[in-house]
């Protein structure tokens, strides 16, 4: 279900950092913020007992466990933690290929879907102009974005929405209501004309 690999080595650095924390029970959680955007990171926390998730999914290494968020994991496939170490001490390394561009499937939960469209769909196309979209949230079935770049400001961006951005999102995601913009639009600065 997880495929992760977590070196030996980044085992024994995990291990020392969890019992420098002087707590029992105590793991790591790996998850993905801001997964399927360019702005993905992959992180690793500490996991206190108390501070569990329910929904994440326990591995049981050799002398810890780590949780896994349950949202994150098409993001982890193919990831690897590694640790080296050299003479300033060493360095853990996160390699998640798929962090900002998961296998979306149909049964991907529709924020990463929109994310998928926006990102690999529209996105290059408002690049032309200087422009980017991004999802705010999704709120009760619809789409929230926020423009950037030249599309904020930019007179044709009600047009660029319906005609473009939505009929797109509402083509390849059924499940949305619609999409709603929430930009502010007053800043012209930026705004290609």
């Amino acid at each position: 279900m997880i495929n992760v690999k977590v070196t030996e080595s980044a085992q024994e650095y995990l291990f020392g950092l969890l019992e420098k924390q002087n707590c029992e029970d105590i793991g790591i959680r790996m998850f993905v913020s801001d997964p399927g955007t360019p702005k993905a990171e992959t992180c690793i926390a500490y996991s206190r007992p108390g501070e569990r998730i329910e929904d994440d999914v326990v591995i049981n290494y050799e002398k810890f466990n780590a949780y896994y968020e349950q949202r994150s994991i098409p993001f982890l496939e193919d990831a690897v933690v590694d640790y080296s170490a050299d003479k300033f001490g060493g360095q853990l390394t996160i390699r998640a290929p798929n962090s900002r561009l998961p296998n979306v499937t149909d049964d991907s939960p529709v924020e990463d879907r929109v994310n998928y469209v926006l990102y690999n769909e529209i996105n290059p196309s408002l690049a032309a102009h200087g422009g980017v979209v991004s999802l705010a949230e999704i709120d009760d079935g619809f789409a929230i974005l926020e423009f950037g770049g030249g599309c904020q400001g930019c007179s044709a961006v009600d047009l660029t929405l319906k005609q473009g951005v939505e009929k797109t999102l509402m083509e390849k995601i059924p499940e949305l209501t619609g999409v709603r913009d929430v930009t502010d639009h007053s800043d012209t600065s930026n705004a290609y004309m």
